[in-house]
């Protein structure tokens, strides 16, 4: 059990070790820029990946639900964890199948999210007027909202590269991030 006292000097060893290790996170971040460019560079085939990692996620999370099911005792709850893992493996499977219809899919949720996030961001911050900072709230809720609707309003010949774009965005964010922390360590 560390003591109170010992929590400083573990803090200072794990900032020490972190800045011994500057050159790492500023190569991974260099790696994830790279990566981020070239997703830029063709949002297609990014999309098509994106699709793809959302596709094996659900896939292993079906599977496991189904060996889940074969644990349970009673014969409802069996039935319900074998009907959920096998629609994730269905679906997981369905995306590497056809992966243009499994964009064209996620980007309207993604859409439907973005809308239903930014209304509520809205909707809260109008409720909270009150409170200091509400406007940056509801500033937040309408970009959100139409963020959301422009991708709807878009779908589906927008499926093709939206994720893609997301993706790339998220790489090259990720990156900066990544060499921005290990030039801060290295000083």
């Amino acid at each position: 059990m560390t003591l109170p006292s010992e929590a400083p000097n573990t803090l200072g060893n794990a900032i020490g070790e972190a800045r011994s290790k500057w050159g790492w996170f500023v190569a991974l971040g260099v790696l994830l820029l790279i990566f981020g460019v070239i997703a830029f560079g063709n949002l297609v085939i990014a999309t098509v990946a994106s699709v793809y990692v959302v596709g094996t996620l659900m896939l292993v999370a079906g599977i496991v639900e189904i060996a889940h099911a074969f644990g349970v005792k009673d014969w409802s709850g069996f039935f319900w964890w074998l009907l959920s893992g096998l629609l994730y493996a269905i679906a997981g499977f369905l995306a590497f199948y056809n992966p243009l219809l499994a964009s064209a899919v996620l980007t309207f949720l993604l859409a439907v999210s973005l809308v239903a996030s930014g209304l509520l961001r809205l909707w809260v911050g109008l409720k909270n007027r009150q409170a200091s900072g509400w406007g940056w709230i509801v500033a937040a809720g309408i970009v959100t909202a139409l963020a959301g609707l422009i991708i709807a309003l878009g779908w589906p010949i927008n499926s093709l590269w939206v994720l893609g774009l997301f993706l790339a965005i998220d790489l090259i964010f990720q990156g900066w991030t990544f060499i921005a922390f290990g030039l801060a360590l290295r000083r």
